[in-house]
């Protein structure tokens, strides 16, 4: 996997000049950044779907996709992520017009060395997010496993907001990891000291939910035999996690609602009001649009929670980070049940690559756990895996109607899930590799550049 501290020092620059492009590689380098670089806004767009840096420095003026064209389409995916715009052609009225929508930085060719190097190291430390409960820069979200570049936006937006103390909404489908988000954010916090606590909002009967969430005194309904605290006292001083948030009934939606806008709890049968200082992080995987028009949650409630919205990505969306989710869950298995498995088949990876994964990572790890507990060998054959999926694979879909779709996203994708393999996406693409090549060549994408190496010093 990319190392923080790496990742933190990487920079994709962009020029249809090849001579100012090799020239700001150049001072770059020397100044100890890892440099990209791209020959146009399509050829950057490529590179973003590899690997997120921490910064971009594009030309303005290009052909095809122009340097404002390329910096709507990276912030409409990762809006983070700082952009510097150079341009030969540099005016007041460009300048403000890009500032106003959200460029970092904007300087004019020629550009002094000294001068570019403090705007990309300022740019770089107002983007970051120091902590001083890290070690290193990746340990707050050591329990997410992932080498995509979605991900690696999502977790970008994530630390930045994790120092509010702004409410989140995750949304995602189920068996995403939602609650290991939420952790992450807390992590990265400086509420981190303090609890977090969690609740499934749907695991617990309506009659209960309330008493467990705000307390409940003694005497106050048929077996409550003593003061009960409740979740957010528990909380107090940390994060409360509301999973499955649009799974709470209506009438005590009022009363969450209450309880955020004022800060304040009662516990059910009591007369006074508590306190509370407390951060809410929500998740679901309903869709509360839907819900709010069909009167199942309240609008202002879902203000109230959604100031900050995420959306973590189904793992069909990130196909890169199955070989490296199932060798991590095969490792930790392996150990748990005391087997000697040490790899999957490449025709059983290639199963798991291709396979529809409805229940997302947690399914995937599920999958893993059945294959291990069955096996017999150091190596899983696809037969076992076959076996545990229990239904017919093809999640990757045919080449003529994936063309239909979007051919070069479709390119993209296998050779990121193949790490570059052309062999193993050519098959997976039940293409031969001559015609293979064709379209890599025709859509501009180089499978080196999808190797999962160890990036430089």
């Amino acid at each position: 996997m990319t190392s923080g501290n790496l990742t933190a020092k990487r920079i994709l620059a962009i020029d249809d000049d090849p001579d100012i492009l090799k020239l700001l590689a150049i001072r770059l380098r020397a100044a100890g950044y890892i440099v990209d670089t791209a020959d146009s806004g399509e050829a950057a767009l490529t590179q973003l779907a590899i690997t997120r840096p921490a910064l971009v420095i594009s030309d303005l003026r290009m052909p095809g996709m122009d340097g404002m064209a390329l910096f709507d389409a990276i912030h409409q995916d990762d809006p983070a992520l700082p952009v510097i715009i150079l341009t030969a052609h540099g005016s007041i009225p460009e300048a403000v017009d890009a500032t106003q929508r959200g460029v970092f930085g904007f300087l004019t060719k020629p550009f002094e060395s000294k001068v570019l190097l403090e705007q990309v190291e300022l740019a770089l430390r107002t983007s970051s997010t120091p902590n001083s409960t890290m070690t290193g820069d990746t340990a707050w979200r050591s329990a997410i496993i992932t080498r995509s570049p979605m991900m690696e936006n999502l977790l970008a937006q994530a630390q930045l907001v994790a120092m509010s103390d702004a409410s989140v909404l995750i949304q995602g489908e189920s068996g995403t990891g939602k609650e290991l988000l939420a952790r992450a954010i807390h992590q990265a916090s400086t509420r981190h000291l303090q609890p977090f606590v969690a609740i499934n909002c749907g695991a617990i009967p309506e009659a209960l939910l309330e008493s467990e969430l705000f307390g409940h005194s003694k005497g106050a309904f048929t077996g409550a035999l003593r003061d009960h605290d409740g979740l957010f006292l528990n909380a107090d001083g940390g994060t409360l996690f509301l999973d499955e948030i649009g799974d709470m009934p209506l009438p005590l939606q009022v009363k969450l609602l209450r309880a955020l806008q004022d800060r304040m709890i009662r516990p059910v049968g009591a007369r006074d009001s508590i306190p509370i200082n407390v951060r809410v992080i929500s998740a679901t995987h309903r869709n509360l649009t839907a819900e709010m028009k069909q009167g199942n949650f309240r609008e202002d409630l879902y203000y109230r929670l959604n100031v900050v919205g995420l959306g973590l990505p189904a793992l069909a969306e990130r196909r890169e980070d199955i070989p490296l989710l199932a060798s991590t869950f095969l490792q930790g298995l392996s150990e748990k049940y005391g087997k000697k498995v040490q790899a999957f088949a490449p025709e059983a990876m290639e199963l798991l690559l291709a396979a529809p994964w409805p229940g997302n990572v947690r399914q995937l790890q599920n999958i893993v756990e059945q294959t291990v507990v069955l096996s017999t060998t150091a190596v899983l054959p696809a037969t076992l895996v076959q076996k545990a999926l229990r239904e017919d694979i093809g999640a990757i879909m045919p080449f003529e109607t994936a063309r239909k779709h979007f051919e070069r996203d479709y390119l993209v994708k296998l050779l990121k899930a193949t790490a570059g393999n052309v062999s193993q996406a050519a098959r997976l693409a039940q293409r031969n590799r001559t015609e293979f090549y064709k379209l890599l060549q025709r859509h501009a994408l180089n499978p080196a550049l999808f190797k999962q190496d160890e990036l430089p010093e």
